[in-house]
């Protein structure tokens, strides 16, 4: 193959690549792989599956800022979140942490431990007040068998959990650090999910935002003073001084 045609090859794969970028918003998000939409789909309602477990299965309160589990603990149960919001972290060898999900009402976490996972290999921490489902390694393993609705609604969130990861990494590799933090703002007000978006999200620190989308806190601020002076956000958003997101935030994502 000539260089000429090399160079071309290049460019259509940049511009692939580019016009990609943006489909994380715009496509995933709404598809019908998520719990809710699965649970619409079949009329089939997790919660009220979840609590005709029997034994193995605990409700359990834990208010913000409360550790659920820690990294290097036993993973010997799957969990469920019914309310609030649930931070996911990760610590290096030398004591840096990474914040790297934040998840929601309807959403499963701590599931490595059905794949044979022995110990935790991340954290997980209350970010708001959370009613969480705690279900043991062996009911969960029971439920799935015993009900095929729940078995799908489980793997189709696996599938959408997957898909989110390539998107994050695509994000990184081809986006700039201003749409990576629009597009992270618009997936935690869960813009784009099916039904109505929470435009206030829990209070965050441009700390953590600066570690999920990979770049310094005083980008995250420069970028946030100019979010809000567009009307794209608004700091009172809220008693708790959650943070309001608008959905003209997408025009930073469509944006070339």
């Amino acid at each position: 193959m000539s260089p000429a045609r090399q160079s071309n090859g290049a460019s259509q794969g940049s511009t692939i690549a580019r016009q990609t970028s943006v489909v994380p918003i715009l496509q995933t998000e709404p598809g019908a792989a998520g719990p809710v939409a699965a649970k619409k789909r079949r009329g089939f309602d997790p919660h009220a599956f979840l609590a005709t477990i029997g034994e193995g299965r605990k409700f359990v309160l834990f208010p913000r800022k409360q550790r659920i589990f820690a990294q290097g603990d036993i993973a010997d149960a799957v969990f469920y979140v019914q309310t609030g919001k649930v931070k996911l972290t990760v610590v290096s060898k030398i004591g840096k942490e990474a914040t790297i999900g934040i998840l929601g009402e309807g959403d499963f976490f701590g599931e490595a431990a059905l794949a044979g996972q022995a110990l935790r290999m991340d954290s997980a921490t209350a970010m708001t007040d959370c009613a969480v489902l705690r279900i043991e390694k062996e009911a969960m393993m029971e439920a799935l068998h015993r009900k095929h609705e729940f078995s799908d609604l489980f793997v189709a969130y696996l599938l959408a959990r997957n898909i989110r990861y390539e998107e994050d990494l695509v994000d990184q590799l081809f986006n700039s650090s201003e749409k990576r933090l629009a597009r992270i703002l618009l997936l935690l007000a869960r813009f784009g999910k099916e039904g109505v978006p929470e435009t206030v999200v829990p209070k965050i620190s441009q700390e953590m935002l600066a570690e999920m989308i990979g770049t310094t806190r005083s980008r995250v601020s420069f970028f946030m003073n100019r979010f809000r002076k567009l009307g794209f956000v608004d700091y009172s958003g809220g008693p708790e001084g959650g943070l309001q997101v608008h959905s003209s935030l997408l025009n930073v994502v469509l944006h070339d």
